[in-house]
């Protein structure tokens, strides 16, 4: 591992050389996939000049310790010695983390699709507070939320609803969100006071425009006009500017009504599209290369319950790691870091564990 993280150092050296060459700042393409790479290597070479200032901390209070120091120095030394050696056992974990090949599909923007579940009206009801709080915790991370389509019931519910969230590091962030919310409280529907529980579904794909992954062929989809309904006058009504698209191979159906112009619902329901596909392709190549990786926190699988959000306890509970947190008013506003953090943390802990590569 540290004659590949020397080598990575040297890397990053002969990159800041070449980003500092004039011939290279005048070359715009040249020059950004290089700041790119340089990006990506900064975090583990910073990483690994930390565990350099540790390892030679170690031995210099070792060395000290020949010397023969008196006890209050004795002291003092050992306490160096135990700092050092806690921060070489920390930073060679965290080293190990860095150095896990990336998800492919970490960086990119995500389309998230929510769907009313078992609970009818409520059901819908709880699809528009899951809706809101990732719209808040978007906002918190300075991303920017675009609705694509959306199915309202007359009391603010969704039956669904689907939108896209563009910002660095969205899908790293959210990929753990797929599955079944539960959520467990008094309806404003029910007028006796008791508690129903009722479920949403949520979907999350990586985006995959303009990264080449998915060819659609002209002749494989169908696309229909008709009138949009919901929120916008007389507009909504006059003109047929929302869009179908069926994939025909697949069978996939997707729709967008979020726009007046025709030309930008059928660009907003094709984005839809390639991402359900290159999903498709995702999950077909991780079932067959690793059965879908028993070790990892969750399958992505739209059926596997995942959470719940009793508001009776102000309890938010991850089942697939048995975490709990007790403030879900402030969690369904978008503080949601962190269950995020212990999620992602935890899912590193088993991959390390289980020696698996991604």
């Amino acid at each position: 591992m540290f004659e590949k993280l020397q080598a990575i150092e040297n890397r990053y050296e002969e990159l800041n050389m070449r980003l500092a060459d004039p011939s290279v700042m005048n070359d715009q393409e040249q020059y950004l996939k290089l700041m790119k790479e340089h990006s990506e290597l900064a975090e583990i070479v910073e990483k690994f000049r930390e565990h350099k200032k540790y390892k030679k901390a170690l031995e210099e209070a070792k060395q000290m310790l020949d010397e023969k120091p008196d006890k209050e120095l004795m002291e003092m030394i050992e306490a160096e010695i135990n700092d050092a050696r806690e921060g070489i056992a920390r930073t060679e974990r965290e080293l190990k983390i860095l150095l896990m090949p990336k998800d492919p599909n970490d960086e990119k923007d995500v389309i998230v699709e929510i769907r009313a579940g078992a609970g009818g009206e409520e059901a819908a009801l709880f699809a528009a507070v899951l809706y809101r709080m990732y719209c808040h915790y978007a906002e918190s991370k300075g991303w920017v939320t675009n609705l694509i389509d959306s199915n309202p019931t007359e009391i603010g519910g969704f039956k669904e609803i689907v939108f896209e969230i563009e910002g660095k590091g969205a899908y790293s962030r959210l990929k753990y969100e797929s599955g079944v919310h539960r959520v467990q409280r008094v309806p404003t529907t029910e007028s006796s006071g008791r508690i129903h529980t009722s479920t949403a579904t949520v979907a999350v794909l990586p985006e995959a425009e303009g990264v080449g992954e998915i060819e659609i062929n002209p002749n494989d989809i169908e696309v229909d006009t008709y009138r949009a309904s919901g929120a916008g006058g007389q507009h909504v009504n006059k003109t047929s500017s929302a869009i179908r698209i069926t994939h025909i191979p697949t069978g996939i159906v997707v729709t967008c009504q979020d726009q007046r112009s025709q030309h930008k619902n059928r660009e907003k329901a094709m984005r839809v599209l390639k991402a359900k596909l290159y999903e498709m392709e995702r999950q077909k190549h991780e079932s067959e290369v690793a059965e879908n990786r028993k070790s990892q926190v969750g399958t992505g699988d739209r059926s596997e319950r995942i959470r719940t959000y009793n508001f009776p306890q102000r309890r938010v509970t991850d089942h697939r790691i048995g975490f709990t947190i007790y403030r879900i008013e402030e969690f369904i506003n978008g503080d949601m870091d962190e269950l995020i953090d212990a999620l992602i943390t935890t899912d590193q802990a088993r991959k390390l564990t289980n020696g698996e590569d991604t």
